[in-house]
């Protein structure tokens, strides 16, 4: 870890973050009703589908944590959750947050990094 962060993190103390998501929501399936046997009653299926992001990352060692649930999980959803988790460090501390292989976890593009987070990305 002190690779990740090479000299960035100075006298400061370090965090450590771990954070994921999931996707919750509905997703229309098969249908079932009661029938008397035999018969092929019709079934209107609800083929919506709907979801929503949860996101979360917590630093063990203070307690603390940041969460947000979004209707998307992109580039700028991941913004926002970098900028709430950023609120969470302490004063003068740096975070090193894990991050898995995702595309919005990626620091090409328009991924904004506050100064006081590292990310330090899972192997492969």
């Amino acid at each position: 870890m002190r690779e990740a962060l090479g000299d960035i993190h100075g006298n400061k103390p370090v965090e450590i973050w771990f954070q994921d998501e999931a996707r919750v929501g509905q997703q229309g399936t098969h249908a079932y009703i009661w029938a008397p046997i035999g018969s092929r009653p019709r079934m209107v299926r609800d083929n919506r589908h709907d979801s929503a992001y949860i996101f979360g990352a917590i630093c063990p060692e203070r307690g603390v944590g940041a969460a947000m649930i979004t209707p998307a999980a992109n580039t700028e959803m991941m913004n926002l959750r970098l900028a709430e988790i950023s609120t969470q460090v302490a004063p003068d501390a740096i975070a090193v947050l894990n991050c898995d292989g995702a595309g919005w976890h990626q620091t090409g593009g328009a991924l904004a990094v506050s100064d006081n987070i590292v990310l330090l990305h899972l192997p492969v």
